[in-house]
């Protein structure tokens, strides 16, 4: 079996699912009905280091809420897949989209609807609370939690693997 840094080297595009992923699971209603979701800074920092080391961000979520959208655009996250209850359909969409192959792609994940999407790509990850089938079809499950630095963890690992983590961290070493 390949080793989840070799996997990782030609990672071009990470797609995210955003509950239980990107935020922890919960989600919150305002009196008003409005959707409120947690995102974690530490999350939101390693994708925007992992951007500019070259590797495109997508988020395939089965749900839709103006607050990823806003999440997403503060990320500079451009392709966008928002309340698909067919994931698979979205990823061929997404691949149409930016002209790359499976084999060029991340998925993180953390539940069954993730799977027809983490068996098609090079690298499948799952957060540590994922079902067992979730995480027995991962190359990597996170020691971190969704939207408790999970996302951050992998997008660490995927730089580590493309040897451009410490370009991103030496600012802050300097």
């Amino acid at each position: 079996m390949q080793s989840v840094y070799t996997l990782a080297r030609d990672i071009k595009l990470l797609i995210l699912d955003v509950d239980g992923v990107l935020t922890d699971g919960s989600i919150y209603f305002t009196p008003q009905g409005e959707e409120i979701k947690a995102f974690n800074t530490l999350d939101g920092h390693g994708l925007k280091m992992l951007k500019d080391s070259g590797v495109e961000l997508a988020i395939i979520s089965g749900r839709s809420a103006p607050c990823v959208e806003h999440r997403a655009r503060n990320l500079g996250i451009t392709h966008l897949y928002l309340g698909y209850e067919s994931k698979r359909s979205a990823f061929a969409d997404l691949l149409a989209q930016t002209g790359l192959n499976a084999e060029q792609c991340a998925y993180i994940g953390d539940d069954v609807i993730d799977l027809p999407v983490m068996r098609q790509v090079k690298l499948a990850v799952a957060v540590p609370h994922s079902p067992n089938i979730v995480r027995s079809h991962a190359h990597y499950v996170t020691g971190a939690a969704g939207g408790r630095g999970a996302v951050r963890e992998l997008c660490e690992l995927i730089m580590q693997a493309q040897g451009t983590l410490d370009h991103a961290l030496a600012p802050y070493l300097a």
